[in-house]
């Protein structure tokens, strides 16, 4: 059966049925695995620490020989996802704009053009986002405009529609809808991994991590995503990636 969410389609049937674990469990795994959560994602945006230096500048030890903006952007990962886990332990954790805005804030911390606003609420309001596809060209969201009305407009009848679904299928969806419609300059896709995997946790499921082994295919699948705009082979994958 397929599913539509603003002109991105999928097949259900291609995601299996998967068991809750708990949101104690979820949590708790991903405390306990922050290092490799953090340095997959550092390794999907070509960052060069290296997994025990990553678990290095985490235990509060400093990392020699890198860039100040490499060691930044692993340390925002990991205050994010700290963040992240306050936010559900506590229960403030929802797929709205406050919470995307606020993760988007310390992940994207002196790394995006802006952070903590959507593109167009901020003082940048001429750049307008893109994709570079290869082959397959330029992926083009909607253009930045002051006071973002149509990107506010996009996210909130989104989410509604998100928040209708399965909750595991919600929270993939909630990745491929912010990646695909770039609300913000830039960590698009770190800052909408954080909501799925917040939207998952508080359903009880184990939190996904892209290995960094799988960052090739991850990136194939996901430019033939935003030029397809068909979500079921990244569906699939993000399922894949799941561990019970």
């Amino acid at each position: 059966m397929a599913t539509e969410l603003l002109g991105l389609t999928w097949d259900e049937n291609v995601l299996p049925e998967v068991k809750e674990v708990g949101t104690r469990v979820a949590l708790f795994t991903f405390k306990t695995h922050m290092a490799g959560f953090v340095w997959d994602a550092a390794q999907l945006e070509n960052n060069p620490y290296t997994f025990v230096e990553v678990k290095t500048l985490l235990d509060g030890v400093t990392v020699g020989g890198h860039k100040v903006s490499d060691t930044e952007q692993v340390l925002n990962l990991a205050d994010s996802g700290k963040k992240l886990i306050e936010l559900v332990q506590s229960g403030r954790f929802d797929l709205d704009k406050r919470t995307f805005t606020l993760l988007h804030s310390i992940i994207a911390r002196n790394e995006a053009l802006e952070w903590g606003v959507f593109r167009g609420e901020g003082e940048e309001v001429h750049y307008s986002a893109r994709v570079h596809l290869g082959e397959l060209g330029t992926h083009f969201p909607p253009m930045t405009e002051a006071g973002a009305q149509e990107l506010n407009r996009i996210f909130i009848e989104g989410v509604s529609q998100i928040k209708m679904l399965d909750p595991f299928e919600g929270a993939l969806a909630m990745f491929l809808f912010g990646a695909y419609f770039q609300f913000f300059f830039d960590g698009n896709k770190r800052t909408s991994r954080h909501m799925m995997n917040g939207w998952l946790m508080q359903h009880g499921y184990n939190p996904i991590s892209i290995p960094a082994a799988r960052a090739l295919e991850f990136n194939s699948k996901m430019v033939r995503f935003y030029h397809s705009k068909n979500a079921s082979e990244m569906m699939a994958f993000l399922a894949d990636c799941y561990q019970p």
